[in-house]
């Protein structure tokens, strides 16, 4: 539709008014006819009685009103979207002629149009919800769904009802939001020991709303395995979600209740216009609210910054090496359109250009219309948030760093640039910042093994708690654990029989020491290398505790046996790495530089440490690198009984290069402050032997058992541990 130009501001601030007055229409419902029994009740007014119940431990009822409260909230939500579709035809023929009309008939023709929309949608709604359950729900209320709290009394609720699946599922969903709940993760670790309880019972209840996160951590595995065609397939789908998710964001802030300007403060609105005025800027400054929204995951409180155009650099990288250029042109126009003077981007674009010679159609592939649409809709938006903010006294948040400096008011870019450029002074300051460990590990004690040096330290590998010692297997006690893998390690132990967990390019097996032992007792291997396996964890343990200064016990954790051997023929051009970068107990984010502290991460590992048994391959090194996971800062070559120690927290990311050729074998070890979190195959393993008759060396156990209580993290009861399957997976991360 082409507006008079005269009209075109008007047009837009009037459109926002209206929206903000069928908002305020629906606020207000009336009685509907439809029997108020199959009506949708008000999920607050569930919640509550569901919690009432729960303390008064009337445990089925309990049940029965927090799941209806949580199953209410989504339906209604879903009825929202449905009306908001239903109604968009509403008024139409008044809308229209918007265009043509002239003088003071313009605004009865708008108010036509809203008056038939706002009777359409507020029908719909009425056809499906009470009148009650119309009405906006409290902020304590908002927080408490927000949090994720009704899981937390369901998942009590279900144990106590005897009903483990769900209770797991419903703990697991509370704690993917609250990843620091230490009462919640104990929780969890308890139903994954109780019997008939199986992985597949701990599902994310709330997975429909993170689809977008599920997409990028897919995406970002095929990138580190160089898949370059599924990493374009899986970017694509998450910026399309990503969209997706944003615009039913900006539905619901459309279509919900609003509250009225007295309710926000704004007690000096008295006229019709300006109270309307106040409504749309509140119901703007809420669609654009979406975009930090939906770029922040579960049980975190920063959103990642220029989440939708970090997506488009992903897709057209990906795009590019994938060969599919057209799509790669097409994907860096999009992103263009966020930052038009990136130097790096025209420069691809360039690239793109030459790479394609004489295909002037593919060069001229317009962006994705989607994003232009996304783009000039913000940037409407944004006019008129800005509009309000230096004439209203409105108050608004720039979500985005991308707005151009255009579109904010003279009067307000002072302050505009100041609060950018703290912002960029921040960024700057973060990258520059030194890491500090908290891990408790002060480097530089003594390495009490005859014939064990120090061959780097804290200065040479450039970091905080690292060092290479050698000395600490000899030749032949290497020999006998290659031999041990040759004969008894599997492919893809660990990764539930994945034969290439990182990487095509290489194969892998592992073997467990409770394994080991249960083939040397059928006769398949060797006992005393199966003992030697077992007592180098503990020679391992005992280095490092004392390096280190541990003031607390050190238990070991896992134990891993592993050898990466290169696919003859498959090495041609290889780019990738035999392990991406990561840190052994936090998700690292390189473009944000965060390391999360939560589930799928194996948050109880203190310490990492990596034997080596043999140097003749090509490749492996381990190296570390700063937070970015691309500023390496150091290198360790392969040898057999280097030890290579450090702390398994942020300070040390790291990763593995290629195996071009050969096999390379090592020993992965971790190891925990927590005696909850010890290796119970290695208990497993020392009771068969015991049975047998044959005894285990354990030094200073003890002692450790003493130190270990002085821990105020490893207070867990002794009858905890009984009986207790290993919690964690055998999963390599070295």
């Amino acid at each position: 539709m082409a507006l008079h130009s005269g009209y075109f501001t008007v047009y837009v601030a009037f459109h926002c008014v209206i929206a903000a007055l069928i908002n305020f229409t629906l606020a207000t419902p009336g009685s509907g006819s439809s029997n108020v029994q199959s009506l949708l009740q008000p999920y607050d007014f569930l919640y509550y009685s569901g919690v009432r119940a729960y303390f008064g431990e009337e445990w089925a009822k309990a049940a029965e009103l927090l799941e209806k409260s949580v199953l209410t909230k989504e339906s209604l939500f879903r009825v929202r979207r449905q009306c908001h579709v239903d109604c968009v035809a509403a008024g139409r023929e008044a809308f229209n002629k918007l265009d043509s009309e002239q003088g003071s008939v313009w605004d009865l023709w708008a108010f036509d149009w809203v008056q038939k929309k706002a009777e359409c949608l507020r029908f719909c709604i009425g056809r499906s919800v009470t009148p009650a359950g119309q009405l906006p729900v409290s902020t304590d209320i908002e927080y408490e769904f927000g949090s994720r709290n009704p899981y937390n009394f369901l998942q009590v609720t279900y144990y106590k009802l005897e009903k483990l699946h769900k209770a797991a599922s419903a703990a697991h969903t509370y704690f993917v939001a609250n990843p620091s709940h230490l009462e919640m993760r104990n929780n969890i670790e308890k139903y994954r020991r109780m019997e008939g309880v199986t992985d597949e019972d701990f599902q994310d209840r709330e997975i429909e709303n993170e689809k977008h996160w599920m997409l990028y951590d897919s995406a970002l595995q095929y990138e580190a395995s160089s898949d370059w065609v599924q990493a374009a397939e899986k970017w694509k789908a998450c910026v399309n979600e990503t969209l997706r998710q944003t615009e039913e964001c900006r539905v619901q802030c459309e279509v919900a209740s609003q509250r009225l300007p007295e309710d926000r403060g704004v007690d000096s609105v008295d006229g019709v216009y300006e109270k309307a005025a106040a409504l749309s800027l509140s119901l703007l400054s809420c669609r654009q609210s979406c975009v930090t929204q939906i770029a922040t995951r579960p049980g975190r409180i920063s959103a990642q910054e220029d989440f939708l155009p970090s997506q488009l650099e992903h897709l057209h990288i990906a795009q590019f090496k994938a060969r599919d250029i057209s799509g790669a042109v097409q994907t860096l126009r999009s992103l263009l359109l966020f930052y038009p003077s990136d130097k790096d981007s025209l420069d691809n674009l360039q690239l793109y250009y030459e790479t394609l010679g004489g295909d002037t159609e593919s060069q001229g592939t317009p962006p994705a219309q989607e994003i232009v649409t996304y783009i000039s809709r913000s940037l409407e938006e944004k006019k008129l948030l800005y509009f309000g903010m230096e004439n209203l006294d409105f108050s608004f948040i720039d979500p985005d760093l991308w707005t151009p400096e255009d579109v904010v008011p003279e009067s307000l870019r002072d302050i505009w640039r100041a609060e950018k450029e703290k912002m960029n002074e921040k960024m700057k300051a973060g990258d520059q910042q030194e890491d500090v460990d908290d891990s408790g590990f002060f480097a530089g004690g003594s390495v009490p093994q005859v014939g064990v040096t120090i061959t780097m330290d804290d200065e040479v590998l450039n970091g905080t708690n690292r060092v290479v010692l050698d000395g600490v297997m000899t030749e032949k006690e290497c020999g006998r654990i290659l031999q041990l893998a040759t004969a008894a390690a599997s492919a893809g132990d660990g990764y539930r029989g994945r034969r290439s967990p990182h990487t095509p390019h290489e194969t892998f097996e592992g073997l467990t020491v409770l394994r080991a032992v249960k083939l040397a007792q059928e006769g398949l291997v060797n006992q005393s290398d199966a003992r030697l396996l077992h007592e180098l964890g503990e020679r391992v343990r005992v280095l490092l505790h004392s390096y280190f200064r541990s003031p607390s016990g050190l238990f070991i954790s896992f134990t891993h046996l592993v050898c990466r051997s290169a696919i003859a023929g498959d090495q041609e051009g290889r780019l990738d790495l035999s392990h991406p970068v990561h840190v052994d107990n936090c998700l690292l984010e390189p473009e944000t530089k965060q390391c999360w502290r939560e589930p799928p991460a194996f948050i109880h590992r203190d310490l990492s440490a990596i034997l080596y048994l043999n140097d003749n391959f090509d490749g492996g090194q381990l190296f570390f690198t700063n937070r970015d996971a691309k500023t390496v800062t150091a290198r360790v070559k392969p040898s057999c009984g280097r030890l290579v120690g450090f702390s398994s927290g942020p300070v040390n990311p790291h990763g593995v290069t290629a195996v071009t050729s050969g096999r390379r074998c090592a020993l992965a070890l971790w190891f925990t402050k927590e005696k909850l979190y010890r290796d119970m195959e290695r208990e497993e393993a020392e009771a068969m032997w015991a049975a047998d008759g044959q005894s285990v060396v354990k030094k200073d156990e003890e002692e450790k058992e003493g130190t270990a209580g002085r821990n105020a993290r490893s207070q867990a009861p002794k009858e905890r541990s009984r009986g207790r399957g290993r919690v964690t997976g055998g999963r390599d991360e070295l």
